[in-house]
């Protein structure tokens, strides 16, 4: 449920979305933060995490083998397959526990290397899949169901996080599948979302 009504907000932000032709990097009204929020974390990944007004307990965490952190204070805490926002609230709720009165946490990721991509927008099934090899856009779209009648086949946006930047890429993917534009090979933690088209 909380992933369906992240993934409507995803569609009522980015409804109207139209980057600009031929810009590889481009700039979108996106709300990164609720794209962020509809992503989940695996082992390998890494986040910050900020805790107002408490230095000591704020840090850089990388999710381990078994999907856990160990946080100060509360110790081991299982976040494999929660949202950022899921594992605020959570350390949140430990915190509180006994330790801090009212405590106010933020989760950031800083680097997506569980082996997972997510596929948003106007497609079929939406949701997270697995990254697979040398995983490219037209296969992640196809693993999604393909597009819904209302996508903008070329003009998909994938998000990536690079050196701890966030970019996004402007993809023909239907140009792709015909043969007049080359295929984008994918990176694990890779969001592609696909816009609706306006009519």
């Amino acid at each position: 449920m909380f992933r369906s009504v992240l993934f409507a907000s995803l569609l009522w932000l980015l409804v109207s979305c139209t980057p600009p032709a031929g810009d590889d990097y481009v700039r979108l009204p996106v709300d990164i933060q609720q794209l962020r929020n509809a992503v989940t974390l695996g082992p390998g990944d890494v986040f910050d995490v900020r805790v107002y007004g408490e230095k000591d307990l704020s840090g850089i965490y990388r999710v381990s083998a078994e999907g856990t952190i160990h946080f100060p204070l509360v110790g081991e805490v299982r976040v494999q397959n929660l949202s950022p926002s899921e594992v605020a609230t959570l350390l949140q709720d430990r915190l509180r526990d006994g330790y801090l009165r009212e405590p106010f946490v933020t989760v950031t990721i800083k680097e997506y290397n569980s082996k997972k991509i997510f596929v948003l927008g106007q497609v079929a099934k939406p949701g997270t899949f697995p990254f697979e090899g040398e995983m490219n856009i037209v296969q992640a779209v196809t693993l999604a169901g393909g597009f819904t009648p209302m996508a903008r086949k070329n003009n998909v946006i994938v998000t990536r996080v690079d050196k701890g930047e966030e970019k996004r890429i402007q993809v023909p993917v239907e140009s792709i599948s015909e043969g007049l534009a080359p295929n984008l090979p994918l990176r694990p933690g890779d969001i592609v979302y696909v816009p609706e088209t306006v009519l």
